[in-house]
C-alpha cells in the first residue's frame, strides 16, 4: 500500500512520459532553447532580406543604366548650351539656346529630317507588312517550322557592317546584280549612291532585310497566344483564312502592331550604320547632296568629323524630344485601343 501511494507520488520518468513527447522536451526549452532575443534578431534579418534582396538583385542594372545612360544624357544635354570644340573641351563658353536656335535656320538640319522620315517610311511600312504575311504562314503546321524560324532570324544575327557591304556590292553602278537585272528586263541602270529616291531606297532595303525576320517572331509570338475557340468559331461561320485573318487575326494584334511600330520607329529615327557604310568616302555627309544623311549622321558630322560637340549635342537632343513625342503617341493609341476594346 505504501509503495504504491509512493509510485503515485512520484513525477513520470521519461520511460512513462506520454506517447509523441520527446525525453526532456521541457527541461531542453529551458535549457538548451534558442534564447529570445536571438530569436528576434533572425526574424528581423529574415524580414530586412526579404525588403532588401530585391533592390540588391536590379541594382547592378541601375549602376550600369547610371553610368553609361543617365550621365552622359545629363552631360549632353549641358553640351548643348555651350559652345564647345573636340579639340579644346576644356574652353566652353555659354550658348544658351543658339545651338537649337542653328538648327532651326539650318536647311541641314530639315533635310537630315526629311530624310529619316522618308527612310523610315519607305523602310518601315513594307518591313511589317512581310512580318505580318510571313508570321501568318509559320502560324500554320508546316514541315520544318523550327528550321524557318531560325532561317528568318538570321538576317538580325548578322552584323550591319556584313549586311551593309553585300547589299553596296549588289546596288554598285557598274556590275550589280541589282544593275545586271534591271539591265536584263531592258531599264537602264541606277546610280543607287548618287540618286535622291535610289539611294533612299537601297538603305531601306538593308534595313527590311535585316528586321522583318526578327519582326515575323514577334507577331508569331502573340498570333499563338490567339485562343483557338476564335478560330473554330469563324471557321462555323463560314469564314474562310483570309477571312480570319482578318476578322480575328488583326484585331487581337493590335497592341502588338502597335509594339512594332513604335519600335521601329524609333530604330529608324536612330539610323546610323547602314547609311554610313553605304555612302563608303562620302558616308558622314550622306552622299554628294545629302540625299540620304539622316540626323544620325548629322550629329556624326557635327561632332567627330567637323568638330562642333554643342552642335551635335543639340541634334542629339532633338532625336530624343522626337522620340518622346513617339512614346507620347503610342501612350495615346494604348489607350485608345484599350477603350475601344
Amino acid at each position: 500500500m505504501t509503495s504504491s501511494k509512493q509510485a503515485l507520488a512520484q513525477p513520470a520518468s521519461s520511460a512513462d512520459a506520454a506517447p509523441g513527447s520527446q525525453p526532456g522536451a521541457a527541461r531542453g526549452a529551458h535549457g538548451r532553447g534558442t534564447p529570445a532575443g536571438a530569436d528576434s534578431w533572425r526574424s528581423r534579418l529574415y524580414r530586412w532580406d526579404m525588403k532588401a534582396s530585391p533592390y540588391a538583385f536590379v541594382a547592378p542594372f541601375f549602376v550600369l543604366f547610371g553610368a553609361f545612360s543617365l550621365v552622359p544624357l545629363l552631360y549632353t544635354a549641358w553640351y548643348s548650351l555651350h559652345h564647345v570644340q573636340l579639340t579644346s573641351l576644356d574652353h566652353q563658353t555659354w550658348a544658351g539656346l543658339d545651338n537649337y536656335k542653328n538648327l532651326l535656320s539650318s536647311d541641314f538640319f530639315w533635310n537630315a529630317l526629311k530624310n529619316t522620315f522618308t527612310i523610315g517610311l519607305i523602310s518601315t511600312v513594307p518591313q511589317l507588312l512581310a512580318a505580318l504575311g510571313l508570321a501568318h504562314l509559320l502560324n500554320y503546321k508546316l514541315r520544318g517550322s523550327t528550321v524557318w524560324r531560325v532561317v528568318m532570324l538570321t538576317p538580325y544575327a548578322t552584323s550591319v557592317a556584313a549586311a551593309t557591304l553585300v547589299f553596296t556590292l549588289l546596288y554598285s553602278w557598274d556590275g550589280g546584280m541589282v544593275n545586271w537585272i534591271l539591265h536584263f528586263v531592258g531599264v537602264d541602270p541606277v546610280n543607287w549612291r548618287e540618286a535622291d529616291w535610289g539611294s533612299q531606297f537601297a538603305v531601306s532595303t538593308i534595313v527590311i532585310w535585316r528586321w522583318t525576320g526578327y519582326n515575323a517572331l514577334i507577331y508569331l509570338a502573340a498570333m499563338q497566344a490567339i485562343p483557338a475557340d476564335l478560330y473554330e468559331s469563324a471557321a462555323l461561320d463560314g469564314a474562310n483564312r483570309w477571312q480570319q485573318f482578318r476578322h480575328v487575326t488583326i484585331p487581337q494584334l493590335r497592341p502588338t502592331i502597335l509594339f512594332t511600330v513604335v519600335v521601329s520607329t524609333i530604330g529608324a529615327t536612330q539610323l546610323f550604320g547602314e547609311v554610313l557604310l553605304f555612302g563608303g568616302v562620302s558616308g558622314s555627309k550622306g552622299g554628294s547632296e545629302h540625299q540620304y544623311q539622316t540626323l544620325g549622321l548629322y550629329m556624326y558630322d557635327q561632332g567627330w568629323i567637323i568638330g562642333n560637340l554643342g552642335k551635335a549635342s543639340a541634334i542629339a537632343w532633338s532625336m530624343f524630344l522626337i522620340l518622346l513625342i513617339v512614346a507620347a503617341v503610342n501612350l495615346l493609341l494604348t489607350r485608345w485601343l484599350r477603350k475601344s476594346q
